[in-house]
């Protein structure tokens, strides 16, 4: 790749970057009122900071960035090291910072001071040496403060440097990815700033809401290692937990068999999470011989026959083109998709179509819009980025503070709020959960008939009685909220359904679109039964447009918008991340949840949010669209390495050995961090050259640098290793295994994962939001319901149903706490 301030040639661009409209005119776009009285400073020099405060301002929020003088450094950042207007900023920069505005130290101290005082939200992205935030709550004990930092402004790591790479490898994402005879990969693309902006934005806005109640503000307190525990280990301490943590022996990591594959002209990726889906992939290899074959069945079984399963894969995908196979396998109803990068991904026909990509209003190059649609259109972005302090003494907040009042002070922030939760696997319950951390009442709808399909992974645990129970997945995204069997196949289930409806703020479903209009609970229709309930949609894809009713999980999402593409090693194939882009989904669909319910107590009525997981996903990708888009660049996978960082990558410690390895986990941003690493191996002659110096010079001389240094670190012990070099500043760690988070001593600290007593499963871990609050101390309330857990107790208080309708429902089989043909 291009080294920084390289400039690269011009190349040819797509037919969707050319001069003029997009190939479709996008659709219409929303001004927003519920957060246009919001008032937001935002300091961050992070993508996930930035990502956070773009949320706010693409939602009406007023968003003030204070930058150093000449502009924050992201402004001169691109991967491919293309030279940039360092006063316009960088394709990534304009991107984050549409309709902000820019103030600069040339504003003065007391301008900026009146900023503060009139803020409702200040972002800070700085490391807790420098910035504390007890002194700025102190002094403004009304505004709500979000820190942003690698490990948290508590525990014993919180002072520890870190960088994406870092903290993938700490949070235990890293370890399972990847070839047990290779070391494993990270997942590409800065996923972690991404996915922690997103949550961010959630935590946010709801203590925003809180203070506009009671007028007292917060510190949350967020981690960038908590929120990548929970998006890159699929709740592996809880699995572990549940299966009475068996030793470990050998590497942890694995692919999914069936996955990304190569065909005629390219990849094609798949997804095969059921015994149906891989069934109807042997129909679509033409092979239905191989179902006689029980063994290949299984994923394990796949895998210990890798090569003879690859090569009958191989042989049939790589005679047709991608586009031939995903129109078959989207027939059979296999989740598939294209594997794009940052170019193909422009000329995706689904895209095209939805208008998912838009002009940036100061660059003109294309960029993904919001990742929600409110009644049909989505949010404005018109303003372009700010110069930087374009904004300097043109203006100041005028302090429009609440008058203090005890109502809800001890309540979390949506409090009162009752939300209806229909959705199944994890991006669903994952939005829904956070809405019952947050306070909401929520109810996990299920039918007896038609359980939610996450619980399907207690399969391991077949002997044990309600098996059901023991899915780690389920447990882990539904803690905190009640549970209702109802069977929407019937009448009453329909009738009972939307009675209950009728009773709640929002009602959240991710089901492929045809299933709600099936059962009547279209948009009229629930408007017709409470004008102020919000209706969310999840769709994989969206509710328009050539894919609509194309099924997708979180791999296909992975796919399709080139995160996978940056995933592995340069000389292997594209490999999926495992698991983020359930989470970001959610996040998304809680942050307009957020947002619909600040515009109902501005309109009166409820709100429609359509919000595909492939768009919230493409704006997690969106660095790759932008540097193809803005310089022609097609950014490549690079296993461990990134353009960040050099040099980065794993290293084998003392005793180093399959069955029990040993990564130290190491990466370099800056001049002054090769420097202090250097000193701290005792300045060895072999890394003292003087083009080593520069972060150019590094990257031009990596493998030899790695070479040195795996001679350097091989006969060390590791955790010598890491006290030693965290000590000296250096961004460095060890890979840990997911399945013993709960140990990890800054989690454990920070009280990240709380105990809870299932009645079914037990005592065991579970984890709760990557952030902390002032005012809770603790997240978890109840665990996750068992089936049918509460239809007695909701259906009385919530419909004053009497005790004989009860029974009628549960003659029926309407309701009910046992699947069918399981009792």
């Amino acid at each position: 790749a291009p080294e920084p301030g390289e400039k690269i040639p011009t190349r040819q661009l797509p037919a969707a970057l050319r001069a003029g409209s997009h190939s479709r005119a996008p659709l219409g776009t929303a001004v927003l009122q519920g957060l246009k009285d919001v008032r937001v400073v935002d300091y961050s020099t992070t993508i996930a900071g930035n990502y956070t405060a773009k949320l706010l301002a693409d939602a009406g929020a007023e968003v003030v960035k204070v930058e150093p003088t000449g502009g924050e450094p992201m402004r001169h950042w691109t991967a491919c090291g293309h030279a940039v207007d360092a006063s316009a900023g960088s394709a990534l920069f304009q991107f984050l910072n549409t309709s902000k505005q820019s103030v600069t130290p040339e504003a003065g101290e007391d301008q900026i001071h009146r900023l503060l005082l009139g803020a409702d939200l200040v972002i800070n992205t700085a490391s807790p040496q420098d910035f504390n935030p007890t002194e700025f709550c102190d002094r403004h004990p009304d505004t709500v403060l979000l820190t942003i930092t690698p490990y948290g402004h508590s525990g014993p790591y919180k002072n520890r440097a870190a960088t994406e790479f870092i903290l993938q490898a700490e949070s235990g994402s890293l370890s399972g990815r990847g070839l047990p005879e290779r070391e494993p990969f990270m997942a590409g693309g800065r996923i972690t700033e991404w996915v922690g902006g997103t949550y961010a934005a959630v935590a946010a806005l709801a203590a925003v809401r809180k203070m506009r109640t009671c007028a007292e503000g917060d510190h949350i307190d967020f981690s960038l290692l908590e929120v990548m525990n929970i998006a890159g280990t699929s709740y592996a301490d809880l699995m572990a937990s549940l299966a009475g943590r068996p030793a470990v022996k050998g590497p942890v990591r694995s692919i999914e068999i069936p996955s990304i594959e190569p065909t005629r002209d390219g990849w094609v990726g798949f997804t095969t999470n059921s015994f149906q889906q891989y069934s109807d992939f042997l129909v679509l290899l033409n092979r239905t011989d191989l179902l006689a074959d029980k063994a290949l069945a299984s994923i394990q079984g796949r895998t210990a026959r890798a090569k003879e399963w690859n090569d009958i894969v191989h042989q049939w995908t790589e005679q047709q083109t991608t586009e031939e196979i995903v129109t078959a396998a989207a027939l059979l109803r296999i989740p598939v998709a294209p594997v794009n990068n940052g170019r193909t991904v422009l000329n995706h026909e689904h895209f095209q179509d939805r208008g998912v990509f838009v002009r940036n209003p100061g660059g003109g190059f294309l960029q993904p819009r919001p990742p929600y649609l409110i009644d049909g259109v989505s949010p404005e972005i018109l303003q372009a980025a700010p110069l930087p302090g374009e904004h300097n003494r043109k203006f100041e907040f005028v302090a429009q503070r609440p008058t203090p009042t005890d109502a809800g002070k001890n309540e979390l922030p949506l409090a009162g709020i009752r939300v209806l939760d229909a959705t199944a696997w994890w991006a669903g319950p994952s939005a829904t959960q956070m809405l019952a951390h947050l306070g909401a009442e929520v109810i996990h709808l299920e039918a007896i008939q038609r359980m939610d399909g996450m619980r399907m992974l207690g399969g391991r645990f077949i002997d044990k009685p309600r098996w059901w129970e023991y899915s780690s997945m389920y447990l882990g995204a539904n803690s905190n909220k009640l549970g209702l069997t109802l069977d929407l196949d019937q009448q009453a289930g329909i009738e009972t359904v939307r009675e209950l409806i009728a009773h709640c703020d929002v009602f959240v479903e991710n089901y492929s679109p045809r299933v709600m209009e099936k059962f009547g609970l279209d948009w009229p229709t629930i408007q017709s039964l409470n004008p102020r309930t919000i209706m969310v949609r999840m769709p994989a894809f969206g509710l328009s447009g050539p894919w609509k009713n194309h099924v997708g999980f979180a791999q296909t999402m992975e796919q399709i918008t080139g995160m996978a593409w940056l995933t592995g090693f340069a000389d292997d194939q594209p490999r999926i991340q495992r698991g983020p882009c359930d989470p970001l989904a959610g996040m998304n669909a809680a942050f307009a949840t957020l947002v619909a319910l600040a515009e109902r107590e501005t309109s009166g009525r409820g709100s429609f949010i359509e919000c595909p997981m492939v768009e919230g996903a493409l704006n997690a990708a969106a660095e790759q669209i932008l540097e193809y888009s803005a310089y022609g660049n097609v950014l490549q996978r690079d296993g461990n390495r990134s353009p960040q960082a050099a040099p980065q990558g794993l290293y084998s410690c003392d005793g180093h050995s399959p069955q029990n390895e040993q990564w130290l986990a190491l990466s370099i941003e800056s001049d002054a961090q090769w420097e202090n690493l250097v000193r701290g191996l005792g300045s060895p002659t072999e890394l003292s050259r003087s083009d080593y110096s520069s972060h150019r010079g590094r990257r031009r001389h990596q493998e030899d640098i790695d070479t040195a240094l795996h001679a350097l670190i091989n006969q060390r012990p590791l955790n010598e290793l890491v006290k030693l070099l965290a000590d000296c500043d250096v961004p460095v760690g060890e890979v840990r295994l997911g399945g013993n988070s709960s140990e990890h001593p800054q989690l454990a600290a920070r009280d990240f994962y709380e105990v809870l007593d299932h009645p079914v499963v037990g005592m065991h871990p579970f984890v709760t939001p990557p952030f902390r609050s002032r005012h809770v101390a603790s997240w978890l309330r109840n665990p996750a319901p068992t089936l049918g857990q509460d239809n007695h107790q909701l259906l009385r208080s919530v419909l004053a149903y009497s005790d004989e309708k009860i029974a009628e429902l549960e003659a029926l089989g309407v309701i009910g706490d046992t699947p069918l043909g399981m009792g």
